[in-house]
């Protein structure tokens, strides 16, 4: 399975903008879907945050769409998330995945999680 490595979170006031982004360890270009999910605190599950197609086609959670921008870059074998207008509901940990649909199934994978944390 590819392996996938997070960078770019951090602490930001709230209105502020990050910038994520996830390094594959080999080629995406066979990787049907790839894109991030979040954990907030207090919460088990993760969330579907922004995905992008092999083609292009992306997904948005409602919540972010209009301020979060997903893209991949498959000659860089990276995948990011442009986050603007942050608002404290934004803070989670945000985990870069990798499958054959938007939701997990089998033989996707998760990078390790980046703290994202956006303060009042």
């Amino acid at each position: 399975q590819v392996q996938l490595v997070e960078s770019g979170g951090g602490l930001v006031q709230s209105g502020g903008s990050l910038r994520l982004s996830c390094a594959a360890s080999e080629s995406i270009l066979s990787i049907e879907v790839m894109g991030w999910y979040r954990r907030p605190p207090g919460q088990q599950q993760r969330e579907l945050v922004a995905v992008i197609s092999r083609g292009g086609a992306t997904q948005y959670q409602p919540t972010v769409k209009g301020r979060f921008t997903v893209s991949r870059d498959n000659a860089k074998n990276t995948v990011y998330l442009q986050m603007d207008s942050l608002k404290t509901e934004d803070t989670a940990i945000y985990y870069c995945y990798a499958g054959r649909t938007a939701l997990p199934t089998t033989g996707h994978s998760w990078g390790q999680g980046t703290q994202v944390t956006v303060s009042s």
